[in-house]
């Protein structure tokens, strides 16, 4: 199973991805909604972790192009919700087709388990 991750925070990348990848996941990153766009063209991720606030292309943006050109992929939001507070972005990020959402700052072994149930056969 193949997950993108998409953080502009490097470390949130890295954490997540070195986290995914001891999970037995197949593991692709990117720092922006565009970039992760062209990955997501040439190969074509099972779940996606995305972050919300970002430069190039913000995470809202990046979910509902996802959920219209992938229909069945699965997508988690994640937000420290930048001036204003996650609150008022991971709400939106349902609306838009997020199958899940987290705060900033998360437990990462919950994303973990969360992805593991959201890739289990059968779901």
């Amino acid at each position: 199973m193949r997950v993108l991750i998409i953080d502009d925070d490097e470390q949130i990348r890295v954490l997540l991805e070195q986290m995914m990848h001891w999970a037995g996941f197949e593991v692709m990153v990117a720092e922006n909604g565009k970039v992760a766009m062209q990955l997501q063209r040439e190969r074509p991720a099972d779940l996606v972790i995305t972050d919300l606030i970002m430069p190039e292309q913000e995470g809202l943006e990046t979910i509902s192009r996802l959920k219209k050109d992938y229909g069945g992929i699965k997508i988690i939001a994640i937000s420290g919700g930048g001036r204003i507070g996650p609150e008022a972005y991971l709400p939106a990020a349902l609306e838009l087709g997020a199958d899940r959402v987290f705060s900033k700052p998360f437990d990462v072994q919950e994303i973990v388990d969360t992805v593991r149930e959201m890739l289990r056969p059968g779901l």
